[in-house]
């Protein structure tokens, strides 16, 4: 499967290694223009530690030469050659120290800054993006893209400092080691282009690999989302086995490709660690017999070995960077996928203000989810200010759409809305609560006094049980308000609209949890609120819609009438068969429980 999937993805993404080349330079270019300081003294760092490096090598041969050879040769100590060599090591090797540190510290604030910056940038864009566009795309694919393809995206910064310094270290160490001997010095300096095209086939093999693997992360972040987001219904229907094996097949696809990329990668970094001791051993056996012919000095050999063995590990940091790319790569592509995105445009068309003593005022509006169908057909309705008015109308006959299109969370495909100053609170039928504090679910951080919160919290009925929580309203509610009952979620829900003092408030059946007393209660609080706030309620209670000044009846996708409870009774038989269906519904629902607390 993993083999017919690389198949696949040699197929849609296969590129030559320039193109490859043009990638990898195109998002180094692009990530590190976030944060050019810090890079550049990370490089900076790097430079110093490349350059001791080399240096580190003559002060080497200095000391062999001068005091070592001395000693051993003519029986006497060289005092002035001993202090000189030790200032050069030491000294050398504190600057080399320095060159570390600052590299290290620096590449590593170059990556997290990076990273940061990516992410809020990333969310910024997920942000602007209207409902329409999060409805398209899988919540666990977004928090994918935010976090570990953003992760992915930097990796590359950690070793690219180094990397880069290292070209420096190669054309210093070069000169040098070509100035010491010729023939010692070709044969090392033919281990760079060889380990250069060794870190660029490797690239070329691996990046299928990772790209399979970081679209398969994506896939199993989109699966773990929903999987736990749904676990309720998971376990209520024993669906846990067949969620397993869902699971276990997109995380052995997974496995698979990062398999496969570590296999390639120890074989490469087998040939990285096999290549330079190979030569190395050839190095000391040719250098002997060039030290025993005099064609060079003890010192000249061990500087030369020594520094032949240092360049080593900034090699492998090169394979490293090399090994880095196509994650990065990987990482980014997702990441663009997202920022590249336009901003989705929401055309809620507006004619501007409503007239003074009119809250809502809908004209020849028609919306559909699908092109075969509208399910709201040349919609009409003039709401006034202050009035409490309930929209009444069958299951799918698109009462909950209306209040979406009235919100501006969907654009219709044509008409017009508008509004009274003073913005839209929408509650839902399916209250969200934050895992955070009560004050934070009714604020959403906003700037409002614990004044403007206690009211909202007595006007929505949560003062009683808020009361006799731990510490009020700085309790915590749990990830989705576990801690509170339906009924309370929904309650803490219209505070949280309330709160927020909008002109115009819609209910979306959100008084539905709530026993027919406290939503009697609630409904009158709403009503005599300041008389400047107008209530759009979406009920199916009979004795909700019954304490509305006006019932819009639905029907059809259309307004098919709006007068008074009472008088749309009197005047249409499709009216009242819908209430009495409502009634039997919940009479119905009311012995069922009550038949289940006998059980019990």
């Amino acid at each position: 499967m993993v083999e017919n999937a690389v198949d696949d993805a040699v197929t849609s993404d296969a590129k030559d290694g320039r193109g490859r080349l043009k990638e990898a330079t195109r998002l180094i270019i692009e990530i590190v223009k976030y944060h050019p300081r810090y890079f550049f003294i990370a490089v900076s760092g790097a430079t110093v530690f490349a350059v001791c490096t080399v240096a580190s090598s003559i002060g080497l041969k200095w000391m062999i030469d001068r005091v070592i050879l001395v000693r051993f040769n003519e029986g006497r100590i060289d005092s002035s050659a001993i202090v000189v060599g030790s200032i050069l090591i030491i000294g050398i090797g504190l600057l080399r120290a320095l060159g570390v540190v600052v590299r290290r510290s620096y590449a590593g604030k170059t990556e997290w800054r990076t990273a940061e910056t990516i992410t809020n940038k990333v969310l910024d864009h997920i942000v602007a993006q209207p409902v329409k566009w999060h409805r398209q795309h899988m919540t666990g694919d977004i928090v994918a893209r935010c976090g570990v393809d953003a992760d992915a995206s930097v990796a590359i910064l950690a070793p690219l400092p180094f990397s880069s310094s290292v070209l420096v270290m190669m054309l210093v160490s070069a000169s040098w080691m070509l100035y010491v001997d010729v023939p010692l010095g070709l044969l090392a300096v033919t281990v760079f282009p060889l380990l250069l095209f060794l870190n660029i086939g490797y690239q070329r093999r691996i990046d299928r690999y990772y790209n399979l693997a970081q679209r398969e992360l994506g896939t199993l972040s989109e699966a773990v989302h929903e999987s736990f987001d749904g676990v309720m219904v998971v376990k209520s229907f024993g669906a846990e086995e067949r969620e397993t094996q869902r699971l276990a097949v997109i995380t052995s696809r997974l496995r698979d490709a990062r398999i496969d990329a570590v296999y390639i990668r120890s074989i490469f970094e087998a040939m990285l660690d096999a290549i330079p001791s190979l030569v190395n051993i050839a190095l000391i056996v040719i250098g002997a017999m060039r030290v025993k012919s005099g064609a060079m000095s003890v010192g000249d050999l061990s500087s030369f070995i020594y520094l032949f063995t240092l360049l080593m590990f900034p090699l492998r940091i090169i394979g490293y960077l090399f090994s880095e790319i196509p994650h990065s790569v990987a990482g980014w592509s997702r990441v663009r996928e997202i920022l590249d995105e336009p901003i989705m445009s929401d055309p809620l068309v507006l004619i501007g203000k409503t007239q003074t003593g009119t809250a809502i005022e809908i004209s020849d509006l028609f919306f559909s989810h699908t092109p075969e169908s509208d399910l709201i057909k040349n919609l009409s309705l003039h709401i006034e200010t202050g009035r409490t008015v309930a929209i009444v109308g069958a299951t799918g006959c698109g009462k909950t759409t209306l209040l979406h299109l009235i919100a501006g969370l969907i654009a219709p495909q044509s008409g017009s809305i508008s509004l009274q100053d003073g913005g839209v609170g929408l509650v839902f039928q399916e209250a969200f609560l934050f895992a955070e504090t009560l004050r934070f679910n009714i604020t959403l951080d906003a700037d409002v006094t614990t004044a403007k919160v206690q009211q909202a919290a007595e006007i929505a009925e949560c003062a009683e049980f808020i009361d006799e929580l731990a510490v009020g309203f700085d309790t915590s509610m749990g990830e989705r308000g576990v801690s509170l009952s339906g009924g309370q979620r929904q309650r803490v829900a219209l505070a949280r609209a309330i709160a927020q003092d909008r002109s115009i408030l819609l209910l979306d059946d959100t008084t539905s949890a709530l026993d027919p007393a406290t939503e009697a209660k609630v409904i009158r609080n709403l009503r005599e609120m300041n008389g400047h706030q107008t209530v759009v309620i979406v009920a199916s209670r009979p004795s909700t819609i019954a304490l509305a000044d006006e019932v819009l009846y639905m029907r059809d996708g259309v307004i098919a009438d709006h007068a008074a409870h009472s008088v749309l009774l009197s005047r249409r038989d499709d009216y009242r068969e819908l209430i009495n269906a409502f009634e039997h519904d919940r009479d119905s629902t009311a012995s069922l429980n009550r038949t289940n607390e006998k059980d019990i």
